[in-house]
């Protein structure tokens, strides 16, 4: 079964919500990125959803999932 994680080791460059938002769905976390920093400039996605976000989503276990 899949899990939604943070990522916390190798691809997490704020709070790793978008590399476990890719890790999640299978696409590169770069694309993740640059498509939340759009929304985010857009106005379409608050900085507040992304805190949100980083609140809930567990981190990684410390030794894969």
């Amino acid at each position: 079964m899949r899990r939604l994680y943070r990522t916390t080791r190798s691809d997490s460059v704020f709070f790793g919500v978008c590399g476990g938002i890719g890790r999640y769905f299978g696409v590169d976390s770069t694309v993740v990125r640059v498509i939340t920093a759009l929304l985010v400039f857009a106005g379409g996605l608050s900085l507040w959803v992304y805190l949100i976000a980083a609140l809930i989503m567990p981190k990684e276990p410390a030794f894969g999932a």
